[in-house]
């Protein structure tokens, strides 16, 4: 689709806006029947929908479900079966971290063992960015022959490993087992050239759990994501867009910079992040902007924090409405469904509002309301191509 887009591109003055609600997409509530969405009282996204374009966006393939990296790319326009970006790069850039071509990152959780080393929390019960920062400074004693180690806090309880040296591969299988009551697993070589690397990760580890092993509640480790810096074709030529991201978490800023986009300093909140938004307004032509509550109540499995997160989300629509931004998107890079308290592999909505959508008798935002959409079910890649055409900044295909 890159290829395809960029030659037919047009410059105008038109305004893009992209709302992503991280793990928009749920599951009924077996008691109710009804998903988060059905759930929340969301008028002002009701409001919109029903003056949109609607419909399902599935970032992979059925039933694959994509984590963070993949389902934002596809909202970004690329192939994500083409494209692909390990997460541990993502959380590099977005802290700022100096990544060079060669180094091999991988994101980390602090996670919580009990005594016969079996995973009880996953997220060590999502301990402050004060204590990951001290947990940090007992993981950057440990040194491996021929690489140098890098350990960044990153937020709560997340944080980055980069080796740097000669050599490396990221291709490594994760540590992560996503189930409680399993012991991390080794990192394995997905490939012969990288068996050196997984020996290297292997012995960081083995010291962490050492470091670690009186840290309550974060006593353990989780490693995945491993890559390399790839290389990307850059939004803003594809798309000829002078292009800002406003995230507070650093996973979505570091994906962000990684396509081209100018990533705008905000606060923690979304309220900084739409202040953000009114403060740039002049100086861009697409802005994504990203909510992360969603995601957090949905992994966490609290269907009601999702409802409420889905109702504040909702509080801020009329302001971004007020900018009058000339095509206005909404949709989410992932299902998070509480009743799984993970990531899904189910399709999620997607509105698209301009002048020249065609509404359609959508007039809910909702999994099931949006299935009628005139959208029908699409690639996500595959949204941008229709975010431009609404904003008219695409030629014709053909004499």
């Amino acid at each position: 689709m890159l290829e395809l887009i960029r030659p037919l591109v047009v410059g105008n003055e038109s305004k893009i806006v992209l709302l992503s609600l991280d793990g928009l997409g749920g599951l009924p509530r077996p008691e109710t029947g009804k998903s988060e969405l059905e759930t929340a009282r969301i008028p002002n996204l009701g409001a919109l929908a029903a003056e949109a374009a609607c419909g399902l966006l599935r970032h992979v393939a059925p039933g694959i479900t994509p984590g963070s990296g993949p389902g934002h790319l596809g909202l970004f326009g690329y192939d994500t079966l083409r494209y692909q970006v390990g997460r541990g790069v993502l959380e590099s850039l977005g802290i700022e971290f100096d990544l060079r071509a060669g180094d091999v990152a991988a994101r980390g959780n602090f996670c919580t063992v009990d005594a016969h080393g079996l995973i009880t929390d996953r997220r060590a019960g999502r301990i402050s960015t004060e204590v990951c920062v001290r947990l940090v400074d007992r993981l950057r004693t440990i040194r491996l022959p021929g690489v140098e180690i890098f350990v960044e806090p990153v937020k709560e309880h997340r944080f980055v490993l980069v080796l740097r040296g000669s050599g490396l591969s990221g291709r490594l299988s994760e540590t992560d087992p996503q189930l409680l009551g399993k012991p991390p697993l080794p990192v394995r070589a997905l490939t012969a050239e990288a068996t050196d690397t997984a020996g290297l990760v292997n012995r960081f580890i083995a010291e962490a759990q050492r470091l670690l092993h009186d840290a309550q509640p974060a006593n353990m480790i989780l490693l995945r994501g491993f890559d390399q810096l790839p290389e990307l074709p850059r939004f803003p030529e594809v798309f000829g867009l002078r292009a800002a991201a406003i995230a507070a978490y650093p996973m979505y800023r570091g994906l962000a910079k990684l396509v081209g986009m100018d990533v705008l300093k905000t606060g923690g909140t979304y309220a900084d992040e739409i202040a953000t938004l009114r403060e740039h307004w002049e100086a861009y032509d697409f802005f994504f902007v990203h909510y992360k509550d969603t995601d957090k109540a949905g992994e966490d499995g609290d269907f009601d924090a999702k409802v409420a997160a889905l109702e504040r989300f909702d509080a801020f629509v009329p302001e971004v409405r007020a900018l009058r931004p000339d095509v206005l998107v909404v949709s989410g890079d992932h299902a998070t469904p509480a009743v799984l308290a993970a990531h899904g592999w189910q399709p999620v909505p997607v509105l698209l509002w301009s002048r020249y959508c065609g509404a359609d008798p959508v007039t809910a935002f909702t999994e099931r309301a949006c299935a009628a959409g005139t959208l029908g079910t699409l690639p996500a890649h595959h949204l941008m191509p229709l975010v431009m055409a609404n904003a008219l900044r695409l030629t014709k295909f053909g004499a």
